[in-house]
This record gives structure tokens, C-alpha cells and sequence, in this order.
């Protein structure tokens, strides 16, 4: 039986842009990224999809190669300290949102830190991915 629910990876025209996580726990980081970030899970598993504001967050377990990807194996991050990937979290107003996500149990490194041209802080979620968040305040000036 068909569902009735919207396909969210469909857009009217265009495109759909998603992060993609592996995880090792998908239960863990979608109740993470539910509570702390504030996002609504469309999907609870195989793969958790999650609707964030204007975005979408696809939430899988590790695994090893499939028929259209052979050879490559899908891992958490090994080293939480080592940054390959980052999501970028832009807001209108960064020390309001630190302080939101950071009630709802966000553990941020620093608080936010202006560097002139932007203000930004960063925080991981269950399996060490960083998360900025950030705000502009002239960044696209810059040349």
C-alpha cells in the first residue's frame, strides 16, 4: 500500500540538498539531533531522516559495501578530533541559538567567539561530529 506521506527527496523543481551521517547508534543521534537541535524526524530508521528547517539530516549506521558503491564501507568518524566534515548551522542570532541548544543539553567547546567577521562556537553530537554554528556579520563582504 502506498503511503500518503510527502516524498521529501522529490522537489517540485530543482533540487534537495542533505547531510548524510553514519552513526553507530541511529536511535542515539536522532533523539540527539531531535532534542538538542530542534529537528523532526520524517523517518525513525534504515536510514532516520530528519527535517531540519529548509534541510534534511539522513541518519544510517556503519556498514560495508553495496551494490553501487563497492568497495566502500560506511564508518563513523574513528577520531572525534580529527575533522574531515562539519555541518554549518547559520542563524540570525548565534548567542541566542548557543544558549537554546545549549539548555537542551548541547555541548559546545567554546561559547561563541567573535572573529570579526563572523561569530561562531561548535559543539559534537553522539559520535563526534562538529556541528558550527554561526553568524555572519560581514563575511560575505570580505574579498
Amino acid at each position: 500500500m502506498a503511503s500518503e506521506a510527502p516524498d521529501y527527496f522529490q522537489p517540485e523543481a530543482g533540487l534537495v540538498l542533505t547531510h548524510l551521517l553514519i552513526v553507530r547508534d541511529v536511535d542515539r543521534s536522532r533523539e540527539f539531533y531531535q532534542r538538542v537541535l530542534g529537528a523532526t524526524a520524517v523517518r525513525e530508521r534504515q536510514p532516520a531522516i530528519l527535517r531540519f528547517h529548509n534541510s534534511y539530516i539522513v541518519i544510517n549506521d556503519e556498514g560495508g559495501p553495496t551494490d553501487d558503491k563497492p568497495g566502500v564501507r560506511a564508518q563513523a568518524p574513528p577520531d572525534p578530533n580529527t575533522l574531515s566534515s562539519a555541518m554549518n548551522v547559520r542563524v540570525t542570532d548565534v548567542r541566542a541559538v548557543y544558549e537554546q541548544w545549549r539548555s537542551r543539553g548541547g555541548e559546545f567547546l567554546t561559547e561563541p567567539k567573535d572573529h570579526g567577521v563572523e561569530i561562531r562556537c561548535y559543539l559534537r553530537d553522539p559520535d563526534g561530529y562538529l556541528i558550527e554554528l554561526g553568524q555572519g556579520t560581514g563575511i560575505l563582504a570580505e574579498t
